[in-house]
């Protein structure tokens, strides 16, 4: 769960961007964790826009790298805790923000930056919500993931006379897995051990498909059912019986590759992986690879979003609320999304600009009963819980096994 510590952190310059014209103004210092892959592409994107609208605020980025932004949260805390805030970090919204807004470390934007852009009207309600604490809004939500994706090779289930919508429950997919690995060369189930945070996040997702969505917000609440919780641990320690060998010491991207080669069939994660599948060449959508909702989870969204904050004390703070304001916007939210995988946070952005895949999760989720927030990325846990969570997998359940299953599972409940 460690990941590299702040003092062993590598600081990856992007630049002192901006246009010309700055005449010595202080900077617009931004921080985020996003040094490769599609969060890199968006995040390149968002800015460029950024600089043509306003090419007159000098923008100093830094890409700091690290699994689950653990090193980007650890170089944000030793700044904050010296009192000398970036003007803007990329962070995750809802009760992870509490950390900051309990210090009274975030300013309030609401004049400055959600009275712009028609932001209030046209803000989706869950991440309207997410981007306040107490009733002030303290950050900017870009995009929304979907947590709850079921990744699958197509070519590789159409091998093992496999239907990926006739899996109606986890213990479907589990038997699915194991018809894979009966009936092909294949791996049954890809995943990635090398930081907790993706077993956790397959873990909450068969929760949910187990047990539902009041399940789900109970256990999120600290009020869950320990029986529900081991049950749950139970069938991902079976489902690991079809893990990649080496998923132990391989991060997402390196899992997600298997499917990309036709090595496995299905794949849990959020949807940024589908853009490793948009960015392929000749693997296309729905006759190379799909997704269908995680088993038993059809009609929800689990999500998990980005967001740029406003921290209280940040240099160029007029630079910083205009840089949030074009977050903000519908230029902002298409440069972003297009490139991430994600969906908007704005309902008023047309689905013109963007492909199949991410078209059909705009539809699902204006279709989607409810939206519960991602464990596995602090929205609906505090950082204490979500760090105890992180370490309860790691200790216990790094290899899933059913005798690791009622530890673990007591430590989940112990976590809150």
């Amino acid at each position: 769960m460690q990941g590299a510590g702040a003092a062993g952190a590598a600081l990856t310059m992007a630049g002192c961007l901006g246009g010309g014209g700055g005449g010595g103004s202080e900077e617009v210092e931004l921080l985020h964790g996003w040094s490769g892959g599609d969060g890199q592409a968006a995040f390149d994107a968002l800015l460029s826009g950024f600089e043509e609208e306003y090419p007159d605020v000098d923008v100093n980025a830094n890409a700091i790298g690290g699994s689950g932004n653990t090193t980007l949260n650890a170089r944000i805390n030793t700044r904050l805790g010296n009192s000398n805030p970036p003007s803007s970090w990329a962070e995750w919204p809802g009760q992870n923000l509490v950390q900051f807004t309990n210090e009274d470390l975030l300013g309030d934007i609401e004049e400055d930056v959600w009275s712009q852009n028609n932001m209030k009207e046209a803000y989706l309600e869950g991440p309207r919500q997410a981007a306040q604490v107490g009733g002030s809004y303290v950050c900017v939500p870009t995009n929304i993931h979907r947590i709850n994706n079921l990744f699958y090779n197509a070519n590789v289930l159409e091998d093992a006379g496999i239907d990926p919508e006739s899996l109606e429950t986890p213990m479907d997919l589990v038997e699915a897995a194991a018809t894979v690995e009966e009936e092909t060369d294949a791996i049954g189930f890809a995943h990635a051990m090398s930081n907790p945070w993706t077993t956790l996040e397959l873990w909450a997702c068969v929760f949910l498909g187990e047990h539902g969505h009041d399940a789900y917000e109970a256990f999120t609440n600290g009020e869950g059912d320990i029986e529900k919780v081991q049950s749950s641990l139970e069938t991902v320690a079976e489902l690991s019986e079809y893990f990649n060998s080496d998923a132990g010491t391989i991060g997402f991207q390196e899992a997600n590759q298997y499917i990309l080669d036709g090595e496995a069939a299905f794949f849990d994660n959020g949807d940024w992986a589908a853009q490793m599948y948009i960015s392929q060449d000749d693997f296309e959508f729905e006759s190379d690879w799909g997704h269908v909702p995680f088993p038993g989870t059809d009609g929800l969204y689990s999500l998990n979003m980005d967001s740029w904050v406003f921290p209280a004390g940040g240099p160029n703070p007029e630079g910083t609320k205009q840089w949030l304001t074009y977050c903000g916007s519908k230029e902002g939210q298409i440069r972003f999304n297009t490139n991430k995988g994600s969906i908007p946070p704005r309902a008023d952005v047309s689905t013109e600009e963007f492909g199949p895949f991410q078209t059909s999760q705009m539809e699902e989720f204006s279709d989607s009963e409810a939206q519960p927030y991602s464990i596995a990325h602090g929205l609906a846990t505090s950082p204490e819980v979500l760090n105890n969570l992180k370490q309860a997998t790691q200790s216990n359940f790094s290899s899933p096994s059913q005798s690791a299953a009622e530890e673990t599972a007591q430590a989940y409940m112990d976590a809150f």
